[in-house]
């Protein structure tokens, strides 16, 4: 069986939704921030960046929300979470995952982790004044897609609106005003509709 680690509040909630939605067996492992099991060494056998996600396989471990998504969907074909049978528009899922996971993850990452890129106490502070406009302008780019359809790919639902809708959760506590993203809200409220992040939200609250 397959082994989540997590910790709430996190990126991990994309894989978590995305093992929902896939009708795979699992099992889930809560990691404590405040306690720092993610640097424990048992967790680092596993995953030694001491970050989440981790997914344990029958192969080993996977780490990385973009791998692991993809993982999901490859491996639960008939979920039918990625066009598996196009490439081109398969490309185009990891495409969208890929700036989710570099670009807006690392913006918003300057919120409170910016001792990853200076030591300098007034850095971070500048940094964190930025958050909210990156934010903003990297959601702009996302705001467009939706309005061709209900779901990042358009008509069909697929493991970026686990990582949209996860990653979107964050912009409000960002400084962000989600009445100035329409199409970005109203996905938020498809999502939050759906059996599948209700299943992997109240197993995180649980934990």
């Amino acid at each position: 069986m397959l082994k989540f680690f997590y910790a709430p509040g996190t990126c991990a909630l994309a894989s978590h939704i995305a093992l929902a939605e896939s009708g795979a067996e699992y099992e889930t492992v809560r990691l404590d921030f405040k306690t720092e099991d993610q640097r424990k060494p048992d967790y680092l056998a596993i995953n030694p960046k001491g970050r989440v996600p981790s997914l344990m396989t029958e192969q080993g471990p996977l780490t990385e929300t973009p791998a692991i998504l993809v993982y999901i969907a490859q491996r639960f074909p008939a979920a039918r979470l990625a066009p598996l049978d196009d490439a081109f528009k398969f490309a185009r899922v990891q495409e969208f995952n890929s700036y989710m996971s570099s670009t807006v993850h690392v913006a918003h990452a300057h919120k409170g982790r910016g001792y990853r890129w200076s030591d300098d106490a007034a850095a971070h502070e500048s940094m964190k004044k930025k958050v909210g406009e990156n934010m903003l302008a990297c959601f702009r780019l996302v705001e467009p897609m939706l309005g061709k359809g209900p779901w990042v790919m358009g008509g069909a639902y697929s493991i970026c609106d686990a990582y949209l809708f996860t990653i979107s959760g964050w912009l409000e506590g960002d400084g962000v005003d989600l009445g100035l993203l329409a199409h970005v809200r109203a996905h938020r409220e498809r999502m939050a509709a759906r059996p599948a992040v209700q299943r992997a939200l109240a197993e995180q609250t649980a934990a």
